[in-house]
């Protein structure tokens, strides 16, 4: 009999402290990556422990994947561990991998869609991620996606990203539309997008989109033409870039999106507008304004007037002028970079002119 208490009281003191040591080696500092400051692993759904615990040995996170996985067991959290993709930090305890596995928190992607691109350029966007699985299916409607960065697991669809920007945009344009200004002249969030797409590729000062969205405003309560180059390129090429300055010619042709030849809006969006071009068209500021030119500098001037619009006109052909000379006592090529477009081309009467001379 006290033999076999000898034995017993042996046995308790080796287990008490085999589960000390176990304590201690789940909490001390852990192997230092192999390269970089991470190793990432991707669990598969349905993966056993057994296998996560020799897939971290074999990628060098942890020293025994027998180890590992007893200590889970012992701890019962071995059914815990949740597939996804994981990054495990450079030197990480064997509780943290733990803690990282369980907690399911896996590496976020980002896609970004960036404001004033068409469909077409954003599906071919989520079409060579390399993250996103499956087809994109086909291109949405014009305008029917909200640009941002969106954030994504690896396993995620490409037809499901579109999706997200899909009802991402119905959601930020059903609470707009709910608290949007009194008396737009347009009755739906259809028109609302399409003249957003328009303030959209008009300017890159959110400062200026909702005094831009007014003269867009005010020249549709009139019934004048928005005279606006962006349309005129849609129509030719579908938002992507001419190559060149658009010429008379252009101006003239005959496409359901040329602004300068039709009155109101044009049939659809001509990309898809960021928050602050719907926000600009739905809250947009009150002013009395029909015309604006760029100003040299980036940004654009405003008028009310034909009279005061062609003094504004007349001061950035000044400025053409001037660089234009500048370049030319320089020696150096091409046009010179002061916001406005070619000036090359045949002036055209101040009230049909827009990115040259309208605006």
């Amino acid at each position: 009999m006290r033999r076999f208490l000898v034995i017993l009281v042996v046995l308790v003191t080796i287990a008490a402290g085999v589960f000390e040591w176990a304590a201690a080696v789940w909490d001390a500092p852990g192997l230092p990556a192999r390269e970089g400051g991470e190793t990432v692993m991707l669990i598969a759904p349905h993966t056993r422990a057994h296998d996560v615990a020799a897939m971290l040995e074999e990628k060098g996170a942890i020293k025994s994947g027998l180890m590992f996985e007893l200590d889970l067991r012992l701890k019962g959290l071995a059914s815990q561990i949740k597939a996804g993709e994981y990054a495990i930090p450079s030197g990480a305890s064997l509780a943290q991998i733990s803690e990282i596995l369980i907690s399911g928190k896996s590496i976020q992607h980002k896609l970004t869609a960036a404001e004033g691109l068409t469909s077409d350029m954003i599906w071919k966007l989520v079409q060579a991620d390399p993250v996103l699985v499956g087809d994109a299916g086909p291109a949405p409607a014009e305008g029917t996606l909200l640009p941002e960065t969106y954030l994504f697991t690896r396993g995620e669809t490409r037809a499901g990203m579109l999706a997200k920007m899909a009802r991402a945009q119905g959601a930020f344009l059903a609470v707009h539309w709910a608290s949007r200004s009194p008396g737009l002249p347009f009755p739906s969030m259809k028109e609302a997008v399409i003249l957003a797409s328009i303030v959209e590729k008009e300017t890159a000062l959110p400062e200026e989109r909702r005094h831009i969205a007014s003269v867009f405003l005010n020249r549709l309560r009139i019934g004048m033409a928005l005279q606006t180059d962006p349309t005129i390129i849609y129509g030719l090429t579908k938002g992507y870039p001419l190559g060149h300055g658009i010429r008379q010619s252009e101006l003239q042709s005959d496409t359901p999106y040329n602004t300068y030849r039709i009155t109101g809006l044009p049939p659809g969006p001509i990309c898809n507008p960021g928050k602050d071009a719907i926000a600009a068209v739905l809250d947009p500021e009150k002013t009395d304004d029909l015309y604006f030119v760029a100003n040299g500098k980036g940004g654009h001037v405003f008028s009310a007037s034909i009279a005061d619009h062609a003094r504004n006109v007349a001061v950035l052909r000044n400025l053409e002028r001037q660089a234009n000379h500048e370049v030319q006592d320089s020696g150096r090529v091409g046009a010179p970079e002061i916001g406005v477009p070619d000036t090359t081309l045949p002036a055209l009467p101040v009230h049909k002119t827009k990115r040259r001379a309208h605006r």
